[in-house]
Parts: structure tokens; sequence; C-alpha cells
């Protein structure tokens, strides 16, 4: 029997292979992972693979802009805004190359330090802070890289137990609990914009808190 892939963040088999095969392909992925269904985002990189031929980051970064945002755009899409996102894949591609070798696993196993991989991640395209600390916790919780100090730097999404984010996503039952979270945290951001001026913490009383 084939041994089922290490990650199920795609929810499909042939996706999820390819997410557990290529750390490229894991890296894109999580750069697809906004404005978007998570498990959809996870998808992409086998939809690249699959139209494209490969997933070697300088193949990636060497193609020709209009036939690559051409093969991302086409249903089913890698992505809703899938002629930006082939940019900005190739845009984190051409960043793997001249950094990393090509290698985008070397981003984590060269780091100095947990802190590192995050500053490592923070700086990649289409990556923020927030970002950057999901997929650092998703490297530490479900591949193992967890330098010293790792929970430290990544902050709540390293949390055991949690369901905040991809990182915590191992099968049908977890992305729904992820999903609920993401639900209840946008719900609250939105109920808390919504409070008058007044009623919103101000000067030094927002700074003690």
């Amino acid at each position: 029997m084939p041994s089922q892939p290490v990650l199920v963040l795609a929810q499909d088999p042939h996706a999820d292979e390819v997410l557990s095969s290529s750390p490229f392909a894991l890296l894109v992925g999580m750069l697809l992972d906004q404005q978007y269904p998570m498990e959809h985002a996870f998808r992409g990189p086998a939809k690249i693979l699959d139209r494209f031929g490969t997933l070697d980051p300088e193949a990636i970064a060497d193609a020709d802009p209009e036939a690559f945002a051409d093969l991302a755009a086409t249903p089913p899409a890698i992505h809703r805004y899938g002629r930006s996102m082939a940019a900005r894949v190739q845009a984190l591609a051409r960043v793997v190359v001249e950094d990393y070798d090509g290698d985008a696993s070397r981003i984590w196993t060269t780091a100095a330090s947990a802190e590192d991989i995050v500053a490592r991640l923070k700086a990649l395209p289409g990556f923020g802070d927030q970002k950057a600390r999901i997929f650092a916790a998703l490297l530490g919780k479900q591949l193992g890289i967890r330098p010293e100090g790792w929970r430290e730097a990544i902050g709540p999404y390293a949390e055991d137990g949690s369901f905040r984010s991809v990182a915590d996503v191992v099968d049908a039952e977890s992305l729904g609990k992820v999903r609920e979270f993401k639900k209840q945290a946008k719900a609250a951001a939105k109920a808390a914009a919504s409070l008058p001026s007044a009623a919103k913490p101000t000067g030094k009383v927002a700074a003690e808190r």
C-alpha cells in the first residue's frame, strides 16, 4: 500500500503528496494562503506542477511572466487572483534561487536560530510577520523543525492543542476547527471595529491594556 502523505493541508492526495515532497511547493502553498480558502490555496502548487511540468524554482523564476500567469489563471486557477499571485510565485522563486541556491529548505535548515527562521521568512515576497510565524509553526509542529526557543520565537501559533492556523491542520476535523477559529476571530475583530470611538480604549488606558 502506498504510504500516506506526511501533510494533509490540501485535503487532496495528489496535492498533499506534492506539498510533502517539495519544500518549495509548501512555501508556495503558504504564499497562496491569503484571501482564499486554505485547502484550495495549498492545492495551487500541484496545479503549477501539473501545468508547468516542474516546481524547480530556477525554471519558474526564468519562465515568461505572461505565459506563467496564463497557466496560473487557467480554471481551476491557483488562486482567486491567479495572475497577480503568479507574479508573486515567480518573485518568491527568484529569492530562493538567488539567496538559497534554489533550495527552499535552506531557509530553515541553514538558519542560526528560530528567530533567524522567522526573520528569513518575513523577508520573502508575500510573507508578512503573521504568515512567517504561521509557516514557522507549521515547520515545527508537522516537520519537526524546532530550534531551541522555537515556541517563544513564534508565539501563539506554536501552542500545543491550538487550532489557530494551517500549522494545526492534520485532518478534515482539525481543518474545520481552524476554520471556525478564524471565523470567530474575524467576527470579534469586526465587532471591535464597530464600537463607538468613545468606547475604545485610548491614551494611557490603552497603553496599560
